[in-house]
Formats: structure tokens, C-alpha cells, sequence
């Protein structure tokens, strides 16, 4: 007997958002795959996600720290890079991943219907698994330094979720994209690289002039790691709230017209892909 692809048609809105909470489960397994891959036939495995945020740290710390001599706002300026590499790295990591996964599992795309948001928000939280696995580096050198933080701690949280927002915003551009245009394949790595110069990751943002300081921080990075510098080293690296509300707006605008724009290409994705 000669088999069948069966797909089935794009459900309602209402109906789709309910589908994508019942696909939960498809959502771990996707996850809990990529996890698997990603370190698999690996010397060293899941050491990788400590090893990749400590040589860019190691870096950025004898460019700007040693040779540029670079002011760092009071903090110590290897605890200022890493509180900027983590986040950065989550954020980079989840347009790498996030861009490419409905092309990497185009055969499933293309054999059944399930909501494909799915396949990218299960690549981005492989990366939030990274960024957990390396938290120890973070804390290992507060603990060096003797830096502890304050109050400001329990703020934390709520700049990953901005972190989180702009990497899922993001990363369904992306994903959405790269599957009708796969120049957006050769074009993810400059794109990730451009946000590691456009962001303030190898020195405070402090050093950015006041009259660029507000159209600098419409890059919605300068907001999450400002504030997780703010949040970890109990308030002594400033916060430029204007800022931070700027870079929050542009970061919930990135999330909002991502999702827009994948729901409104999804039912294209099986005949393009």
C-alpha cells in the first residue's frame, strides 16, 4: 500500500494558541533533542555551554580590559563582561538556533500539522538551558571578588524575561524568513557577530556619549544587560532608565511583530520549504 502525507489545514487563531498549549509535550521533546544532539560525540559535552561564555570572557577581559584599559563603573571588569556575556550569549545563540530549525526539521514540516511555533521556541530553550549551565561562572567570581548582591537581585528575573521576549522575537523572524529566503543562512552569522558590537558586552555603557545614549539603547541588549549588571552587583553599575524602557519597547515590538509575522507565513512553510 502506497503511504499518505497527510496536512492538515491552519486552525483559527483561537483554536491555534490552544493547540500550541496542548503540543506542550512536542515542545520538551523537541528541546530535550536538540540538547541531546547538540552534545552528542562531544570530548568534553555539556561542558561546552561553560567553556564557549570563559573563552570569549578571556577575550574581551585582555582586549579591553588589559590592553584598552577600559573603566568598568567601579565593578570589577572581568564580573562587568561576565554579566554581559551570558545574556548576550542566550541572545546569540537563540538566533543561530532559532533561524535555522524549521529548515533542519523541514521533513516533519512538510508531513503533518502541528503549531511550528513550536520548533523554534524548543530551540530557544535549549539555549536557556546553556545559559543555566553556565550561571556557576557568574557566581564563582562574585564569590572571588567578594561582590554580593542586594535587593536589587529579585529584579533579575525580570531582565532574563526581557533577554527571553527579544530572542523569541527574534528568532521567529528568523526562522519565518529562512525558509523562503536562505540567504538569511549565510547572513546569521554577521547578523550575531553585529550584536556583539552593537551592544555594550566588552565595556559599560556608561562610556557611550549622552546624546547617543538613548538611540544606543534601541538595541533592546543594552537594557537586559545594563540591568543584569544593575541587578547582580547591587545597583553600583548604573541604570539608565530611559534607556531601559526603551530598550524593553523595542524587545516587546520584536516579539510582537515576530509572532505576527510567523503566524502569518506559517501555512506557507510545508509548500516553500
Amino acid at each position: 500500500m502506497q503511504n499518505l502525507t497527510i496536512i492538515e489545514p491552519e486552525p483559527a487563531a483561537g483554536r491555534y494558541w490552544a493547540d500550541l498549549w496542548r503540543a506542550r509535550a512536542l515542545l520538551y521533546f523537541f528541546a530535550w533533542r536538540d540538547v541531546i544532539v547538540r552534545y552528542r560525540q562531544t570530548a568534553i559535552g555539556v561542558a561546552w555551554a561553560l567553556l564557549r561564555p570563559l573563552l570569549i570572557l578571556a577575550a574581551l577581559t585582555l582586549a579591553f580590559g588589559v590592553v584598552a584599559k577600559l573603566p568598568s563603573d567601579g565593578v570589577p571588569y572581568l564580573l562587568l563582561v561576565a554579566a554581559a556575556i551570558l545574556p548576550w550569549q542566550f541572545f546569540a545563540s537563540s538566533l543561530t538556533e532559532a533561524g535555522g530549525s524549521l529548515v533542519q526539521n523541514a521533513s516533519m514540516v512538510t508531513k503533518v500539522y502541528f503549531p511550528r511555533m513550536v520548533v523554534p521556541i524548543g530551540a530557544i530553550l535549549v539555549c536557556l538551558v546553556d545559559f543555566a549551565c553556565a550561571l556557576p561562572i557568574l557566581a564563582v567570581l562574585m564569590a572571588w571578588y567578594g561582590v554580593a548582591p542586594g535587593w536589587q537581585l529579585l529584579a533579575l528575573p525580570l531582565f532574563l524575561a526581557l533577554a527571553l521576549a527579544a530572542a523569541v522575537g527574534a528568532g521567529l523572524w528568523l526562522a519565518a524568513l529562512n525558509v523562503k529566503y536562505r540567504d538569511f543562512r549565510h547572513a546569521l552569522p554577521f547578523l550575531v557577530q553585529l550584536t556583539l558590537y552593537l551592544s555594550p558586552v566588552g565595556f559599560a555603557s556608561s562610556l557611550v556619549p549622552g546624546d547617543w545614549r538613548l538611540l544606543f539603547s534601541l538595541n533592546p541588549l543594552v537594557g537586559v544587560i545594563d540591568g543584569f549588571r544593575w541587578a547582580l552587583f547591587a545597583g553600583q553599575a548604573p541604570l539608565y532608565w530611559p534607556g531601559l524602557l526603551a530598550s524593553a519597547g523595542v524587545a516587546l515590538l520584536l516579539l510582537y511583530g515576530g509572532v505576527r509575522y510567523f503566524r502569518g507565513t506559517e501555512n506557507r512553510f510545508a509548500d516553500v520549504i
